[in-house]
């Protein structure tokens, strides 16, 4: 499967995933929204990826919509849904192995919003967020106004996106709009070894416990999050992988999910 707008490298069963536009600052088209949700389709179904990395090429990590090829298009009554659809990229998300954003840069607009549904995000010190969409007169997509709000409660979230202000990383981690900040150079290690960390468990317990985050998050019924809970159990203690890690833990090993998967 051939890219044009995104690298793929897998470093020991982790899917590194490069928004590959550095001339732009990887400013997001609907080719490269397409191609990252190709490229996470096939990583999901493939044995030996554990888990995902998304990062960007050069100095920017995503600056947002391209102005030209999706903005100036959509104003000037061009056909912007022209070509790959994206789909719907939030159940992507959060249907998918675990995956990690490694924010090098600027993350602007969609740049951002895209990266809230994943399961962790680690920042450098250089880089700066904003969810700016007012700035541009236009609503934030990607059910970040339901993300945001998750991660950083309703006076932040109301105040990022109803001022469209950009943050620096060290803010960004203080109010809870990223889970890490490191320096620069330490990126990309950081970020592998959060996702290899992930993705060393049983990938079937992964997937259920996304998806009572996902569903469980915003629940008002305690009732409802339990019988989730218990149905995701239920189904768990039937699981190969659970008995693996049954007999791992007695026999004094390190369980091996992938062999009963196989």
């Amino acid at each position: 499967m051939s890219y044009e707008t995104i690298l793929l490298e897998n470093i020991d069963g982790t899917l590194v995933l490069t928004m590959n536009r550095p001339e732009r600052l990887n400013a997001w088209t609907r080719q490269m929204g397409a191609e990252l949700g190709r490229a996470i389709n096939a990583a999901n179904v493939d044995p030996e990826v554990n888990a995902m990395v998304i990062t960007g090429a050069g100095r920017g990590f995503c600056a947002g919509a391209d102005i030209e090829a999706v903005f100036k298009a959509q104003a000037d009554g061009d056909d912007a849904g022209e070509g790959e659809s994206v789909g719907d990229w939030v159940t992507l998300i959060r249907e998918s192995k675990p995956i990690v954003a490694a924010i090098n840069g600027d993350a602007i607009g969609v740049g951002l919003t895209q990266i809230l549904p994943m399961d962790y995000l680690v920042a450098a010190q250089s880089a700066k967020l904003s969810v700016r969409f007012v700035k541009m007169g236009i609503t934030p997509e990607l059910a970040s106004s339901y993300f945001l709000f998750a991660r950083v409660g309703y006076g932040q979230a109301s105040e990022l996106m109803l001022t469209g202000k950009t943050v620096a990383a060290a803010e960004a981690l203080a109010v809870g709009l990223v889970d890490k900040v490191v320096a620069d150079e330490e990126l990309l290690p950081a970020a592998l070894a959060v996702a290899g960390a992930m993705g060393e468990n049983s990938p079937s317990a992964l997937l259920q416990i996304k998806r009572l985050i996902t569903a469980n998050a915003a629940e008002t019924d305690l009732r409802a999050v339990q019988k989730r809970e218990i149905d995701a159990l239920n189904e768990a203690y039937t699981s190969a992988e659970h008995k693996e890690a049954i007999a791992a833990f007695l026999e004094k090993r390190q369980p091996d999910f992938k062999a009963v998967r196989s």
